[in-house]
């Protein structure tokens, strides 16, 4: 039975590198479509809380992970001697940025050394870690090659971007259609067999850095975006009008317009962080990306604006933001998640208590919080809680949060995401 057989019949052994919130999602799809699975990350805590049948992802649907763990389809180990055996495997390691605001691939170069010592052929695999334009062939494809191993013959590579969107309900991996792009036709063909067992729509591209650009494309498209909500939001505020109801008017169009909301700044692991890659990789090229540059200084002000709207709130109540009682309601980076990869919490938080403020927060999703040099645990959201605070600031907003409750005690609250509506007409809410 040859490869692409392997893949059609599912009798394939599928390897995911990388247990994370792209990673755990592909690696229960696979197994939950037939073919044995194994996930290899270097958390050994991820590791053995997967083989425990524990779930650690809020997308994964725990019950079926539990089942596959004990059905021996989806197993997970620390060592990449597993791809061996494999025959095929997808990267989903981290790309974050460096502190100079550059790429940082070093997760898939080391994912990508230690797959080339072990390949063999045939084999697929596919990159789905986001990156600039030409990783896959400039980057991955060399060192694999260095296996002696032959691309679109003994071995067939692809990138495939994610799509994951935490939280989201309605799309997940199995039915958020699958960009492919091989770095050969053959590749191409390849890697479609594999993932159209596991997923409902496979779209092809005509190329791997064709498959890049499409992530980089959608990602870019929402933080320029975003960015220009945030400043209309700035603009409506200096103006004496609410951004919010600009926006439910212009929603009314039934052409030409689509809502993107303001908030306090941008967050998560995808759109404050992938249209830089493509910035960087135009820079190379001697080309400067003004937009995403521009929506980028837009966005990453967002923090720094909202602590600047709070020490004005409290000072327009002769309340001075050294000692000030500031209740932070959402650390994640959106609601409804536990996700706080760049929230703009995180550096609001920061801000606040460089100045001084007495700040603790409440969010039912993330009970403790230590990052940026603070230690904090989700305090509960009692009368007495919000009524003590000078301001509550609203960052996430939470389905689950009771609103009402909020607007009935708190003495005073900046809404940075309108999650408060209608609530607080009587001036004691303010809309950022």
């Amino acid at each position: 039975m040859n490869l692409k057989e392997l893949f059609t019949e599912r009798k394939a052994s599928i390897g995911v590198v990388g247990l994370g919130y792209v990673g755990l999602p592909l690696a229960v799809e696979f197994a939950a479509a037939g073919f044995p699975t194994v996930g290899i990350d270097v958390s050994r805590e991820k590791v053995e809380r997967l083989n425990a049948g524990q779930n650690y992802i809020g997308d994964v649907d725990s019950k079926l992970l539990s089942l596959l763990v004990s059905e021996g389809k989806l197993s997970a180990t620390t060592s990449y001697d597993a791809i061996r055996t494999l025959d095929a495997v997808s990267i989903c390691v981290p790309t974050p940025l460096s502190k100079s605001r550059e790429p940082d691939i070093t997760y898939i170069l080391q994912a990508s050394n230690e797959i080339a010592t072990r390949m063999h052929a045939p084999m697929a695999i596919v990159l789905e870690s986001t990156s600039y334009p030409g990783t896959t062939e400039e980057l991955v494809l060399p060192i694999l090659e260095r296996s002696g191993l032959k691309v679109g013959k003994d071995f067939y590579l692809a990138f495939s971007p994610e799509r994951v969107d935490p939280g989201n309900s309605q799309f997940h991996t199995k039915n958020t259609p699958k960009i492919i792009g091989g770095v050969t036709p053959e590749c191409s063909a390849m890697v479609q067999a594999l993932y159209s067992q596991a997923v409902e729509n496979v779209v092809p591209v005509s190329s791997a850095m064709a498959a890049e650009m499409v992530k980089l494309l959608e990602n870019t498209f929402r933080a320029i975006n975003i960015g220009a909500i945030n400043e209309m939001a700035i603009i409506c505020h200096q103006l004496g009008v609410d951004i919010w109801e600009i926006i439910e008017a212009a929603k009314t169009k039934p052409f030409g317009y689509m809502p993107f909301y303001p908030g306090p700044g941008l967050g998560g692991h995808c759109i404050p962080i992938d249209p830089l890659y493509l910035s960087w990789k135009m820079r190379k090229l001697n080309y400067r990306t003004r937009f995403i540059e521009l929506a980028d200084q837009i966005n990453s002000a967002m923090p720094r604006y909202v602590v600047e709207r709070i020490v004005t709130l409290l000072n327009q109540r002769k309340i001075p933001i050294n000692g000030a009682r500031i209740l932070v309601l959402g650390v994640a980076y959106k609601r409804d998640i536990d996700d706080t990869r760049e929230s703009p919490a995180l550096s609001i938080i920061e801000q606040l208590l460089r100045l001084e403020g007495v700040v603790s927060y409440h969010d039912p999703f993330v009970p403790k919080l230590d990052a940026n040099g603070f230690d904090l645990d989700s305090v509960e959201l009692t009368s007495d809680a919000l009524s003590q605070q000078d301001l509550v600031v609203v960052i996430s907003d939470h389905t689950c949060l009771d609103w009402d409750f909020v607007a009935e005690h708190a003495k005073l609250v900046l809404d940075t995401r309108n999650g408060m509506g209608d609530r607080g007409n009587d001036g004691k809410v303010i809309k950022l």
